[in-house]
């Protein structure tokens, strides 16, 4: 923990103003709802895709991937292998869909299909999904941040969360796509810098790394054995396809770009120029922390400041005795989050830390300013304009945006706030958002695919997924009288599981409604 130096404090400052001022430039077009929410359908492709690939690059993936990396191995990059599968079929059924209903919520359709319930409840998981998602990224960079400046990770979270709010609001969707172009390049060009001065600083360069990264297993995808109770390449690649299509298919975040773009072929075009970024990218980001590994075995008395640190954390009021002992008993999962803000202050040089700071902002600023936006407006559309008041004039439109931006912006602070302490960024995000997109994704894949399942039905199908979700989810907290009705399989698993039970028991439950006319005609002509 120090105090920044000036130049990098400048370089800070000078980025938080040039976002503001983004914010600024562009509210002068925010004159509608169709403004702020669709930058009314102006936007090249090729900026969007830049905009998608920024979002998903997060600061969860810019700390907690190398901070997973360095504490396990690869396995958590077979999640980006699975980007292409999930693109395909949003690119092939659901942009052209969303294009052509031109609905600006991702949800309208479900109430088409299914009732007043059906959108509710997708609008219900996917808020709290924003909340998991902009929470665990206010954390991500508040862990780094109170490194470098000695504040308090809660000061952190208000500093920066007010500038994203007064950008976000006052510049709308505009402001939001072009201000995620510049993060984009900023973040893409901090991980390189740092990976450069990782593999420089290593007693025997690259060759090093990949030695010492071979001898503790540090480049396997895991597992290939169908085992589901663990972490396997199969487990987590079948998670990250469904996620990856909850993502592409019917996130807010990224359904309401595909309106920002003039074509259905722009569109698709954003998706897979994201893919083509964020494959390599993401790879960069697990290399990192597998050379953050090799760095830290070469240099044992830095490891212990880290280990000293983390366990001084968990025992605030322990001896020095006590600490020690602690510290001993720590495994690199225990510390990987540590390792890239450590680097940063004690490594990296006068003038290039500022423009790290500036990407690791960046990298939590591009997703929470898009998830501000996409929760205000599904909050005017699904929720205010739903139940409260539908004939809105233009004036009072923008003004339930703007109270409806910064209220989640709050929030999402708040949930950053009681997050701290928590022991990987990464797990905590991947297992909220598995709970709460599960279901919104089985229900949405049931209304597309499955033409004839009604409202009864998808109802059914629905709540034995949210039963089956939170015996997955909670189980594992049953007494162990009780042990064999634990959940046997790992938690990523809840996503899938969830999904396709939605989908499968609605798409059964139509089948055996449509053949009980059929019999009963059968048994009236046979008498």
């Amino acid at each position: 923990m120090k105090s920044l130096p000036f130049i990098d404090l400048v370089i800070v400052i000078a980025y938080l103003a040039g976002m503001v001022a983004v914010g600024v430039y562009f509210s002068r077009k925010n004159t509608s709802a169709d403004q702020f929410t669709k930058a009314s359908g102006s936007i090249p492709g090729w900026a969007i895709g830049i905009s998608i690939y920024a979002t998903f690059l997060s600061s969860n993936t810019f700390l907690g991937v190398p901070g997973k990396a360095y504490g396990s191995n690869w396995n958590s990059f077979v999640f980006s292998l699975s980007m292409p599968f999930a693109a395909w079929v949003a690119t092939k059924f659901f942009i052209p869909f969303y294009r052509n209903s031109g609905a600006v919520s991702a949800y309208t359709h479900l109430e088409h299909r299914f009732g007043a319930w059906a959108r509710t409840y997708a609008v219900v998981c996917f808020l709290l999904t924003q909340l998991a998602r902009m929470g665990s990224i206010f954390f991500g960079i508040a862990l780094s941040l109170q490194a470098l400046t000695g504040f308090p990770m809660s000061t952190i979270m208000i500093v920066v969360g007010i500038c994203i709010v007064l950008y976000t609001v006052m510049g709308g969707m505009e402001a939001v796509i072009w201000t995620e172009v510049v993060q984009g390049v900023i973040k893409t060009a901090g991980a390189l810098i740092i990976l450069y001065l990782v593999v420089d600083g290593v007693d025997g360069g690259f060759s090093k790394i990949l030695e010492v990264g071979k001898a503790d297993s540090k480049f396997t995808l895991g597992t290939f054995t169908p085992d589901f109770t663990q972490s396997s390449f199969w487990v987590v690649l079948l998670y990250g396809f469904f996620m990856n299509l909850n993502n592409f298919g019917m996130d807010q975040n990224y359904v309401q770009r595909y309106h920002t773009t003039s074509s259905i072929k722009e569109a698709a075009g954003s998706v897979w120029l994201c893919v083509y970024l964020y494959l390599p990218v993401s790879l960069i980001f697990f290399l990192l922390g597998t050379c953050l590994y090799a760095y830290y075995q070469g240099n044992p008395e830095m490891l212990q400041v880290i280990k000293m640190q983390v366990a001084t954390e968990r025992l605030p009021v322990g001896t020095r005795e006590a600490i020690t002992n602690l510290a001993a008993t720590l495994t690199p999962a225990d510390y990987g989050d540590k390792v890239m803000p450590h680097f940063m202050v004690t490594k990296v040089p006068v003038g290039l830390l500022g423009l790290i700071i500036a990407a690791i902002m960046s990298a939590a600023m591009s997703t929470i300013s898009s998830g501000m936006n996409a929760s205000a407006t599904v909050f005017s559309v699904d929720i205010y304009q739903k139940y409260i008041k539908s004939d809105l004039t233009p004036k009072e439109s923008m003004r339930i945006l703007y109270v409806a931006t910064t209220g989640f912006g709050l929030l999402g602070m708040i949930t950053g706030i009681a997050m701290i302490g928590v022991k990987s960024v990464l797990d905590v995000w991947w297992m909220l958002s598995g709970i709460f997109a599960g279901g919104m994704l089985g229900l949405f894949l049931l209304g597309i695919i499955s033409k004839s399942t009604k409202n009864a039905e998808a109802l059914t199908a629905t709540l034995i997924g949210i039963v089956v979700i939170i015996w997955m989810t909670f189980s594992s907290q049953l007494p162990d009288d009780y042990s064999y009705l634990r959940n046997p399989l790992h938690q990523n698993m809840i996503m899938v599981v969830g999904t396709l039970t939605i989908f499968l028991v609605g798409v059964l439950l139509t089948s055996l409604k449509r053949r009980a006319p059929e019999k009963q005609k059968v048994m009236l002509d046979n008498e």
